[in-house]
């Protein structure tokens, strides 16, 4: 009976529920403060994906340090000397962090990337000259394959520079010919016309077509250009449909593009 009345029983449950207590505590006011955050952007995901990940850091950051202050304050209820055992930690902890220095630089990169909001999978970036989609990050690591099925696989504390064509709207650059001889009124006519009926019938395009107008003179015909804003990285798919459209709207208006002709004479 004395020994179930001894702090020696009873402490070491009071500090196990308590951490248990605290940990949950902790984890509802971290997930309740960026609640806020991620119901705002639930429709971006690439920010959605960010928060999650930050999110799942720091809970299981602050399990762990719960954990090791829980176990040092049961060891010291039985007269294990503690302060001993954090000296110990520290010299094990210098040790591991010289013999593991790049292995702490990427750990530390990949919170920088993900807090910093560098890029998150799904995203088309480039690193060090080697452009694809982003298939995995972690905190050692990142992966990027490229349209050939190549992946790359990155330790973090290289990335130090990112080109990241997932963060904003593309755009879709059109250039067509057309012969001098032509009716530019017309010309002109018959592309805004494409702009107007086209905007909402191909896929991936966010806001107006425009026709720029003539961009240059060119030895065999007139330039001109039209462009589109589209969702990341769907610019060339939008470029190859408006050039589909223009050569179909072209031949029904009668209207020529310029091509290299040959001519040949017999004497």
């Amino acid at each position: 009976m004395e020994f179930f009345l001894s702090p020696k029983f009873y402490l070491p449950i009071l500090y196990i529920c308590g951490g248990i207590l605290i940990n949950g505590i902790v984890h509802r006011i971290i997930a309740r403060f960026f609640q806020t955050k991620q119901s705002a952007i639930l429709k971006n995901s690439h920010n959605y994906k960010k928060t999650s990940t930050v999110v799942t850091l720091i809970q299981s950051i602050i399990r762990y340090v719960i954990a090791i202050i829980v176990i040092l304050l049961i060891l010291s209820v039985y007269g294990v000397d503690v302060t001993s055992i954090i000296a110990g930690l520290g010299i094990v902890g210098a040790v591991a962090g010289l013999a593991f220095q790049d292995t702490l630089k990427d750990f530390l990169a990949g919170i920088f990337i993900i807090v910093e909001n560098q890029y998150t999978v799904g995203d088309t970036v480039e690193i060090g000259g080697f452009t694809g989609e982003v298939t995995y990050l972690g905190l050692k690591t990142t992966r990027i394959k490229d349209y050939k099925g190549a992946v790359k696989i990155l330790a973090n504390h290289y990335i130090t520079e990112v080109i990241n064509y997932s963060m904003n709207d593309s755009l879709a650059i059109v250039e067509v010919q057309v012969s001098y001889e032509d009716d530019l009124n017309k010309i002109e006519k018959t592309l805004c016309k494409i702009a107007t009926e086209q905007r909402d019938q191909i896929p991936n395009i966010t806001g107006d077509i425009e026709v720029q107008g003539i961009t240059s003179l060119d030895a065999s015909g007139i330039i001109y250009r039209v462009t589109a804003p589209t969702k990341s990285m769907e610019q060339y798919g939008v470029e190859r449909a408006l050039r589909k459209e223009i050569k179909l709207a072209f031949d029904k208006a009668n209207i020529r593009i310029p091509y290299p002709q040959v001519e040949v004479h017999n004497e």
